[in-house]
């Protein structure tokens, strides 16, 4: 079998890690029985500051024509920050209605965490964050006197009501988000959560703030018990952001698969990957499930070693074991896993690991295991 995937280097180290990760994906289509087919896509910083272009309708259509997207790293010093951001990836997100963003925690065997007493055994979950709603759905702006903006007229009400403020006479300034959080969009991610858990150790927590933000996630909260009284197998807890950070650190054992709102999922999956590891050893998942998704590390791209041939691929790695589950290639993914999880036990790894070994050391130790294992 034949699978087609875009790649995207970006910017930085991107395309280096990206090489590695290919390479390895490779070398498990050989072992495992199927081939890759990888089309490059020049997208990123030196084509926009060539041409002006970010993600153009081209790109869009040619990109559409795959299931899945290999992805390195966005942003760039000569670029203003968050052009590359909001105009390449978000835009990719967005446009292939990628509604699921898949972090697994896992610490694997070998790496030291920062967490006392706890070892792979208690750090193994997977949190599933809402990747399209929320407070990133680009609702907002800035209010100073003498300026009028539409949504504000919702605010100006709300403001007087609540607080007897006139926002146009009491306020110098102001800035304004807006958070969307829907019905079918929070159905759907959460319907992804509990199939998920029906695979794992059927158990799902969702994360909240509806103690404050009752409306919003007020809903969340509803959508939840919904979808949680069609899967009867599956247990489930309510839990506060700012509780779960806590337990996070302290019993992060209590947790097989997270939902959460886009927000909250983007500020916890940070601390997660902090628990398992370092950015280094954490891939993430945009997933549609019935159209195009993209895989990568969290990672940025780091501009002042691209190039030097020292960046860390693993977490580009797994990501592409990732990429490969989502293909049905689920004994691929779980070989290259093995392999990395065999590669730190080697002590083949880059310096932000402890040790010496360069990019193309690591992947090359890789691509070896994975043609030799049984």
């Amino acid at each position: 079998m034949q699978h087609r995937v875009a790649v995207i280097g970006g910017d930085g180290i991107g395309p280096e890690i990206v090489r590695e990760g290919c390479r390895v994906l490779e070398a498990a289509g050989g072992r495992y029985g199927f081939d890759l087919d990888f089309t490059e896509f020049e997208i990123g910083a030196d084509r926009y500051l060539a041409t002006g272009e970010l993600l153009t309708e081209d790109d869009l259509v040619e990109i559409g024509k795959f299931r899945t997207i290999y992805f390195g790293a966005i942003g760039d010093e000569r670029v203003k920050p968050g052009v590359l951001e909001k105009g390449i990836l978000l835009a990719l997100r967005f446009h292939f209605d990628q509604y699921v963003n898949l972090r697994p925690i896992k610490l694997l065997a070998g790496v030291p965490t920062p967490l006392a007493n706890k070892g792979p055994a208690e750090i193994d979950f997977v949190v599933v964050r809402e990747n399209t709603e929320d407070f990133y759905v680009g609702i907002g702006g800035r209010q100073t006197k003498g300026r009028q903006h539409a949504e504000l007229e919702v605010l100006r009400s709300l403001y007087s009501v609540k607080f007897g403020l006139d926002i146009e006479s009491d306020a110098e300034e102001l800035a304004y988000q807006i958070g969307v959080v829907t019905r079918e969009g929070s159905r759907r991610v959460m319907e992804y959560a509990f199939e998920l858990a029906e695979r794992r150790q059927k158990k799902v927590s969702s994360v909240d703030k509806a103690n404050v933000l009752s409306d919003v996630y007020g809903l969340w909260r509803e959508v939840f018990a919904d979808v949680a009284a069609v899967h009867p197998s599956v247990s489930t807890e309510y839990t506060f952001v700012d509780a779960i950070t806590m337990w996070f650190v302290k019993n992060p054992e209590w947790f097989d698969v997270v939902v959460t709102p886009n927000m909250f999922g983007d500020i916890i999956t940070d601390l997660g990957a902090m628990i398992q590891g370092g950015l280094g050893l954490a891939p993430g998942g945009n997933i549609n499930p019935r159209g195009t998704s993209m895989f990568e590390p969290i990672h940025g791209s780091a501009p002042k070693y691209r190039g030097q041939n020292i960046a860390n691929p693993i977490a580009t790695v797994w990501a592409g074991a990732l990429l490969l589950d989502s293909l049905g290639e689920h004994e691929a993914a779980g070989g290259v896993v093995g392999a990395i999880e065999q590669t730190i036990a080697d002590g083949v790894v880059t310096r932000d690991m402890g040790g010496a070994a360069s990019t193309s050391d690591v992947g090359d130790h890789l691509v070896r295991l994975i043609g030799r294992r049984s």
